[in-house]
């Protein structure tokens, strides 16, 4: 079984629900008293936002690789940053490692591609819904991405940094979430991407018909796989 490195914290609420997917995964396929092999490097959040709100992508990126580079020379055989908007850096931590970094939003892609999703909706972090960092990796599988309109997204952000980072779980904004995912499937989205790490907290597919993409799931459950593939 391969070691998984998590880069988690960001924030510490979604990280939780990584490990808990990651073993039940293991669990499930291995069976016994089988669990996952796991490393976890979490970092002050608070530093990682400060970085994001004033645009200094390469301070941040500087953080993660290193978190990455001791993950790696702590044994880990490969690496996630748990989190969607910080994959705005996956490249430069990718670089600075020699073991492979699973990326969210490709196996978000890949995803999409085994349900035939050609159209989705994307919900995250601003920066996560207006840059191209994300979105780029969706087009590269020709899959075309809506996001809400400019005061949805920035209510979609708000609860994001203000409730759920927080452990925050509050039924009026579940139901305005529940508002602008129904608002994407009426603009011919075939599925909403939980693009932020926290919204799965909030958001159940059973709240809704239309058909969600839980980012946190679909990595840490990718990450598994990898590590018990052999």
């Amino acid at each position: 079984m391969k070691t998984i490195g998590l880069i988690g914290g960001m924030s510490w609420e979604s990280t939780v629900g990584y490990y808990q997917i990651i073993n039940t995964v293991v669990k499930e396929t291995l069976g016994g008293l089988h669990s996952a092999k796991c490393l976890l490097y979490s970092v002050d959040f608070a530093e990682i936002e400060a970085c994001q709100s004033s645009g200094d992508w390469d301070k941040s990126a500087r953080i993660l690789t290193d978190a990455a580079q001791r993950l790696e020379r702590a044994g880990a055989d490969l690496v996630l940053i748990c989190t969607n908007t910080m994959h705005k850096v996956a490249d430069q931590v990718a670089a600075g490692v020699k073991i492979p970094l699973l990326h969210i939003a490709e196996v978000t892609a890949q995803a999409l591609l085994r349900q035939n999703v050609r159209r989705v909706g994307l919900l995250g972090t601003q920066y996560t819904m207006e840059q191209a960092f994300y979105k780029a990796k969706l087009a590269e599988q020709n899959i075309e991405v809506l996001i809400p309109d400019e005061t949805d997204r920035k209510y979609v952000n708000d609860v994001i940094f203000q409730e759920l980072c927080l452990g925050k779980l509050r039924e009026a904004s579940r139901q305005e979430f529940l508002r602008i995912i129904a608002g994407l499937a009426e603009q011919g989205a075939q599925g909403v991407i939980l693009g932020c790490t926290e919204i799965g907290l909030l958001i159940r597919q059973e709240d809704t018909k239309v058909p969600l993409f839980d980012t946190t799931r679909i990595h840490a459950e990718s990450a598994a796989r990898m590590a018990i593939q052999d």
